[in-house]
């Protein structure tokens, strides 16, 4: 029975001892990211998505906001004329950005999330990306979707900009906290 005790009584103080060490080491990874979270969303799902993993690595929430905000008549992909719609048909298009981030060379990780339009990323992203000098950074997108998945629109960022360095992206429909922990912890 005294060993007994004495294997639990082990046990509970090693669980304690890697939860503290634990919560340590997150708390120093919050003091000292070097994270951003940049995301666009035009109805609020993929912000959802981009707030969880900010709160996951501790990064720093960045909203891409266009200079003109969308409308729902906008977004509205069964009219040809729409604003989506003609930004979507056009791969030269870049809606401008109502700011853009002044301290970018202080980020080591940018996630860059996006609602999957057309199969593709948005060309507000585009216009994100055209805007900061992501050279040397790790970029790991992320996306919601209707219906979608995120493949293409990963592989026409890459081609789009071969130069700077992608990680695997993820498609964040309906996950919560613990599903966005495991796959960040994947990408390490």
């Amino acid at each position: 029975m005294k060993k007994i005790l004495l294997t639990l009584a082990v046990a509970i103080g090693v669980y304690s001892i890697a939860q503290a060490k634990m919560k340590r080491e997150g708390e120093q990874r919050m003091e000292t990211s070097k994270t951003l979270v940049a995301y666009f969303s035009a109805t609020g799902t993929t912000a959802k998505a981009a707030r969880i993993i900010a709160e996951v690595t501790g990064g720093k929430l960045y909203a891409i906001t266009p200079q003109e905000a969308y409308t729902s008549d906008d977004l509205n992909w069964n009219d040809k004329q729409s604003r989506s719609s003609v930004e979507m048909g056009d791969p030269k298009a870049r809606p401008a950005l109502k700011e853009t981030i002044s301290d970018i060379a202080r980020y080591d990780v940018v996630f860059i999330g996006y609602p999957i339009w057309w199969d593709q990323a948005p060309r507000v992203i585009n216009t994100f990306i055209e805007s900061h000098d992501l050279k040397g950074k790790t970029l790991i997108p992320f996306a919601t979707s209707g219906g979608s998945g995120i493949d293409n629109s990963v592989k026409t960022l890459r081609k789009s900009y071969p130069t700077l360095n992608w990680g695997k992206g993820k498609l964040l429909n309906r996950m919560g906290k613990s599903d966005i922990q495991k796959w960040i912890n994947g990408l390490r």
